[in-house]
């Protein structure tokens, strides 16, 4: 009976987009569960990469593309963050001249190329029968295409803006909220001694989640957020009055990346943009905090108030999971698992009003989530507002109903 078990079918998996804290408790949870109930796993290499990079021939080194799955392997990092895996941004569909692959240069010669016809032949040459993509929006995006082209696919959504459409939660968010907190209140003892504002910059390009959820915890008196164009002299007032309540004479304020003031658009770093048309967001935050000490002065009879600048950038997404990180990975993974035993595909694994369940693979391309201003954001006061929470998700403000 267990010969015929072994190997019934094969498991891919891969990591796409930013690395956050619980993706390799969910790539262990999928490998334990399957090599117990007799499936092989391959781990794809560099997310989307490894699919398009590998060579189909046996002899060929294929070390740097893909890998065999373990209980060995995947235990040693199941309780770490990041993603041994590795990842990337890479999209099949459009992917550049400059980045085709030496042994297929011949073969795609426009400026942007569509691989898709050789990660299909890829996964047929490692023998994979279902596929399970772990990442956001734009990693799974990508997973739809493959699922419209016959392949099996079940998803499990990971990133720490929490913007994947269908699910309250994604892999990430926790951890990414915890830090947020704890770094937030950690440098309220420089913005104390030095009676300053406190400006924290941090993720989310299209979506406020990482800003309001710390902010409704206490971490901060004020957020700015990407689905409202706030006016940077209100911003100003209010940071002041919350200074002078303060008896120790600082006031916080969270930025998400993407926010921006009224009249004004999203600030790059530069205009270099990634395989999914994503320029990379920073500074923000730097022009929040000169606009804030230039026009301080006019709401403290002429003095100017000194700010506290941060980006917490990668400090929020590095480092082992949390509690929540840890747990609903472990779930996920399972729950693709349980998928893929009843021969169910084209889905994504999700955590709704407090429930685990699925939906259909494409509401990710069908949707957009954002965080719902007229629900819960004040616009007045620049920061998240709530009634009631008889009956609300955990996570409040990230449903869609």
């Amino acid at each position: 009976m267990a010969a015929a078990k072994k190997n019934k079918s094969v498991i891919g998996i891969l990591t796409g987009g930013g690395d956050v804290p619980g993706l390799n408790p969910a790539i262990r949870a999928v490998t334990i569960r399957a090599l117990r109930e007799g499936y092989k796993v391959i781990g794809i290499r560099r997310g989307w990469a490894g699919a398009i990079e590998l060579v189909r021939d046996k002899k060929a080194d294929n070390s740097e593309n893909y890998q065999e799955l373990t209980e060995e392997i995947v235990n040693k990092a199941g309780r770490t963050g990041g993603t041994f895996l590795h990842t990337s941004r890479t999209r099949p569909s459009h992917v550049p001249k400059v980045n085709v692959p030496p042994h297929l240069k011949d073969k795609y010669t426009d400026e942007v190329n569509d691989l898709t016809p050789e990660v299909l032949k890829n996964l047929e040459f490692l023998g994979i029968d279902y596929m399970i993509p772990i990442g956001g929006d734009d990693t799974l995006s990508y997973g739809v295409r493959l699922y419209q082209e016959g392949v099996k696919v079940v998803a499990i959504p990971k990133t720490m803006d929490n913007d994947v459409p269908g699910t309250d939660y994604c892999i990430g968010f926790s951890t990414c909220v915890t830090r947020t907190i704890e770094m937030t209140n950690a440098l309220r003892t420089s913005a104390g001694s030095h009676e300053r504002f406190l400006v924290l910059e941090v993720f989310g390009r299209y979506a406020g989640f990482t800003a309001m959820l710390p902010t409704m915890a206490g971490a901060a008196n004020r957020c700015v957020i990407p689905e409202y164009k706030f006016d940077i002299t209100k911003l100003t007032e209010l940071l002041v009055e919350d200074r002078y309540k303060n008896p120790s004479r600082y006031s916080v304020v969270l930025v998400s990346e993407g926010a921006m003031y009224a009249g004004g658009e999203m600030v790059f770093e530069n205009q270099e943009k990634d395989a999914y048309g994503h320029a990379k967001l920073g500074g923000i935050g730097d022009l929040i905090s000169a606009k804030l000490k230039e026009l301080s002065p006019k709401y403290t009879k002429g003095k100017r108030i000194n700010v506290i600048n941060q980006k917490l950038g990668y400090l929020v997404r590095c480092g082992d999971p949390d509690a929540m990180d840890s747990i609903v990975p472990m779930a996920y993974g399972n729950l693709a698992l349980d998928l893929i035993l009843s021969n169910v595909h084209g889905r994504l694994v999700v955590l709704k009003n407090g429930r685990y369940d699925n939906m259909p693979i494409d509401v990710v391309t069908s949707t957009k989530k954002f965080v719902d201003v007229e629900k819960f954001y004040n616009t007045k006061r620049l920061r998240p507002q709530y009634k009631s929470f008889e009956m609300k998700p955990q996570l409040i403000m990230t449903s869609e109903g």
